[in-house]
Protein backbone atom coordinates (compact mmCIF):
# COMPACT_ATOMS: atom_id res chain seq x y z
CA UNK A 1 0.00 0.00 0.00
CA UNK A 2 1.01 3.49 -1.28
CA UNK A 3 1.88 6.42 1.43
CA UNK A 4 -0.84 8.27 -0.14
CA UNK A 5 -3.26 5.45 0.97
CA UNK A 6 -1.96 5.36 4.43
CA UNK A 7 -2.93 9.22 5.26
CA UNK A 8 -4.70 10.93 2.23
CA UNK A 9 -5.20 13.97 4.17
CA UNK A 10 -2.88 16.28 4.51
CA UNK A 11 -4.09 19.64 5.48
CA UNK A 12 -6.26 21.11 8.18
CA UNK A 13 -9.83 22.04 7.46
CA UNK A 14 -8.87 25.39 9.36
CA UNK A 15 -6.37 26.73 7.38
CA UNK A 16 -5.20 27.30 3.71
CA UNK A 17 -3.87 24.23 2.04
CA UNK A 18 -0.34 24.36 1.67
CA UNK A 19 0.67 20.64 0.64
CA UNK A 20 -1.32 18.06 -2.08
CA UNK A 21 -0.36 14.90 -3.51
CA UNK A 22 1.13 15.43 -6.90
CA UNK A 23 -0.98 12.91 -9.43
CA UNK A 24 0.14 11.29 -12.58
CA UNK A 25 -1.12 11.98 -15.95
CA UNK A 26 -4.39 9.48 -15.18
CA UNK A 27 -4.90 11.33 -11.71
CA UNK A 28 -3.61 9.12 -9.54
CA UNK A 29 -1.51 10.17 -6.69
CA UNK A 30 2.37 9.42 -7.00
CA UNK A 31 3.20 9.26 -3.32
CA UNK A 32 4.83 12.86 -3.89
CA UNK A 33 4.11 15.48 -1.74
CA UNK A 34 4.03 18.71 -3.58
CA UNK A 35 4.73 22.06 -1.07
CA UNK A 36 1.07 24.24 -2.42
CA UNK A 37 -1.83 24.32 -2.73
CA UNK A 38 -3.07 22.19 -5.85
CA UNK A 39 -4.90 24.12 -8.75
CA UNK A 40 -8.43 23.35 -9.47
CA UNK A 41 -7.92 20.97 -12.35
CA UNK A 42 -10.84 18.48 -14.06
CA UNK A 43 -9.43 15.18 -13.21
CA UNK A 44 -11.73 12.03 -13.76
CA UNK A 45 -9.35 8.51 -12.82
CA UNK A 46 -10.89 5.99 -15.17
CA UNK A 47 -8.88 2.39 -14.79
CA UNK A 48 -7.18 1.47 -17.84
CA UNK A 49 -9.20 -1.43 -19.76
CA UNK A 50 -7.56 -4.77 -19.78
CA UNK A 51 -8.18 -5.31 -23.37
CA UNK A 52 -9.38 -3.72 -25.83
CA UNK A 53 -12.47 -5.04 -28.39
CA UNK A 54 -12.82 -2.53 -31.02
CA UNK A 55 -12.23 1.45 -31.25
CA UNK A 56 -14.00 3.26 -28.38
CA UNK A 57 -15.98 6.20 -29.10
CA UNK A 58 -15.51 9.89 -27.73
CA UNK A 59 -17.65 10.15 -24.15
CA UNK A 60 -18.62 13.56 -23.01
CA UNK A 61 -18.09 13.67 -19.02
CA UNK A 62 -20.70 16.07 -17.22
CA UNK A 63 -22.78 15.94 -14.23
CA UNK A 64 -25.50 15.65 -16.66
CA UNK A 65 -27.10 18.95 -17.15
CA UNK A 66 -26.09 19.36 -20.68
CA UNK A 67 -23.79 21.51 -20.45
CA UNK A 68 -20.89 19.53 -22.37
CA UNK A 69 -21.11 18.49 -25.48
CA UNK A 70 -18.17 16.96 -28.17
CA UNK A 71 -18.05 20.55 -29.67
CA UNK A 72 -17.39 22.09 -26.47
CA UNK A 73 -16.64 21.11 -23.09
CA UNK A 74 -18.19 22.64 -20.21
CA UNK A 75 -14.60 23.12 -18.07
CA UNK A 76 -15.24 25.62 -14.88
CA UNK A 77 -11.42 25.36 -13.46
CA UNK A 78 -10.09 27.79 -15.42
CA UNK A 79 -12.44 30.50 -13.67
CA UNK A 80 -12.14 28.52 -10.17
CA UNK A 81 -8.41 29.41 -10.32
CA UNK A 82 -8.61 32.97 -11.20
CA UNK A 83 -11.54 33.08 -8.11
CA UNK A 84 -9.26 31.53 -5.76
CA UNK A 85 -6.22 34.39 -6.62
CA UNK A 86 -8.83 37.20 -6.71
CA UNK A 87 -10.07 36.13 -2.89
CA UNK A 88 -5.95 35.01 -1.58
CA UNK A 89 -5.10 38.90 -2.56
CA UNK A 90 -8.74 39.93 -1.34
CA UNK A 91 -8.13 38.13 2.09
CA UNK A 92 -4.33 39.48 2.43
CA UNK A 93 -5.84 43.18 2.66
CA UNK A 94 -5.19 44.21 6.28
CA UNK A 95 -7.19 47.24 6.38
CA UNK A 96 -10.92 46.75 6.72
CA UNK A 97 -11.68 49.75 4.32
CA UNK A 98 -9.77 48.15 1.54
CA UNK A 99 -12.61 45.25 2.15
CA UNK A 100 -15.16 46.82 0.16
CA UNK A 101 -18.04 45.28 2.85
CA UNK A 102 -20.78 46.36 4.44
CA UNK A 103 -20.27 47.35 8.04
CA UNK A 104 -22.04 44.28 9.00
CA UNK A 105 -20.04 42.22 7.17
CA UNK A 106 -16.27 43.57 7.71
CA UNK A 107 -17.97 43.02 11.88
CA UNK A 108 -18.48 39.70 10.91
CA UNK A 109 -15.27 39.16 9.37
CA UNK A 110 -13.10 41.10 11.95
CA UNK A 111 -14.29 38.24 14.32
CA UNK A 112 -13.77 35.04 11.99
CA UNK A 113 -10.05 36.72 11.57
CA UNK A 114 -9.35 37.41 15.13
CA UNK A 115 -11.65 35.61 17.91
CA UNK A 116 -9.83 32.95 20.01
CA UNK A 117 -11.90 29.74 18.97
CA UNK A 118 -11.89 27.54 21.75
CA UNK A 119 -14.29 24.29 20.17
CA UNK A 120 -15.93 24.64 16.76
CA UNK A 121 -13.78 26.62 14.28
CA UNK A 122 -15.46 27.64 11.24
CA UNK A 123 -13.24 26.31 8.28
CA UNK A 124 -11.34 27.84 5.36
CA UNK A 125 -13.09 28.54 2.40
Amino acid sequence: MGVFFARPVLNSPYGVPSRHWQLDAEGQPTDMIMAARRRSDLVTPVPKPKRRKGAQTEMVLDSGDGLSTLEQEYNPTPIINEIRHHVDDWRNLKNPDQWLVTPQTARLLRHWRAHPFQSIRPFFC
